[in-house]
């Protein structure tokens, strides 16, 4: 009995192992070895086979005609992506929590009606909202630019809800005795309840980087042209041909993934301590 239990866990570990492998690190090494052969009909001839997974060619020729395509400009998208995300985010983790603070600590009446709403708004399709905004967007002369791809991002349902469970267990010392101390409202959420939720903004960053990062309805609805357009709307164009290029495809893919991957490695230390800690009562 006591070797048959010695070996669930093993077992359990080579299971989830596999599973992770299959469904993550597998799709993951084939973009990668499809980026890395500059020759389509090999990556055709390769497809279904292990060879897809394992390089055999190491070339970085997809890349470079990806980066530097005249006609699809790849540093103009990777500018336009990285200044709506983290503009994008830097709004949102500031207004966002600047409501949730009030939500939790301040004398809103109908507090918990409000909350209610807010969670309601979840259960809405995104789908559904996209015609009244590009109605709203159009009157207001602001499409095809940066405006229009930040402002429908900037207020986010989950990231008020994170922030209200946390500051709403703010121990009530702390908070009385900053009061006592001078503090005005503001002052106590600038210098204590937002350095001590550092672990909720890193989830927050995180899970709205990824949204934001791979945004692709709204941003192909509302831009023309290369001047504002992100990755994830520029790389369609690639399928756009009669014949898929799939080696500057997966470059390209490969190419739009790195930022994410560093940005979550980034926080992932933060990231980890607030799932953790949003398990923990009391």
């Amino acid at each position: 009995m006591a070797t048959l239990s010695s070996t669930r866990p093993s077992r359990f570990t080579m299971l989830s192992a596999g599973i992770l492998f299959v469904g993550v690190v597998a799709p993951l090494m084939m973009a990668i070895t499809i980026s890395l052969n500059p020759d389509e009909q090999r990556i055709l001839v390769d497809m279904g086979t292990w060879r897809a997974f394992i390089p055999t060619v190491i070339s970085g020729q997809n890349y470079v005609e990806v980066w530097t395509d005249p006609v699809h400009p790849f540093l103009r998208y990777l500018f336009n992506t990285t200044f709506i995300t983290l503009t994008t985010l830097i709004l949102s983790i500031l207004i966002n929590s600047m409501a949730a603070f009030v939500l939790a600590q301040g004398t809103v009446g109908g507090r918990k009606l409000l909350i209610a709403i807010i969670l309601a708004t979840l259960v809405v399709p995104a789908e559904s909202l996209v015609l009244p905004q590009l109605i709203m967007a159009s009157r207001a002369g602001i499409i095809d630019s940066y405006e229009v791809q930040i402002l429908p991002g900037v207020a986010n349902a989950m990231a008020i809800f994170l922030f209200y469970q946390f500051f709403s267990r703010l121990p009530r010392d702390l908070i009385e005795a900053a009061r006592v101390d001078g503090f005005s409202f503001f002052q106590i959420y600038r210098h204590i309840a937002m350095p001590l939720s550092k672990p909720v903004v890193s989830a927050i960053a995180v899970l709205q980087f990824l949204e934001i990062w791979n945004s692709y309805l709204w941003p192909v609805m509302v831009t023309r042209g290369p001047e504002v357009r992100p990755l994830s709307v520029a790389m369609s164009a690639y399928f756009g041909t009669n014949q898929a290029a799939w080696g500057n495809i997966m470059a390209f893919a490969v190419s739009m993934a790195i930022p994410v991957i560093l940005f979550f490695l980034l926080l992932q230390k933060q990231f980890i301590a607030s799932v953790v800690s949003s398990g923990v009562k009391g």
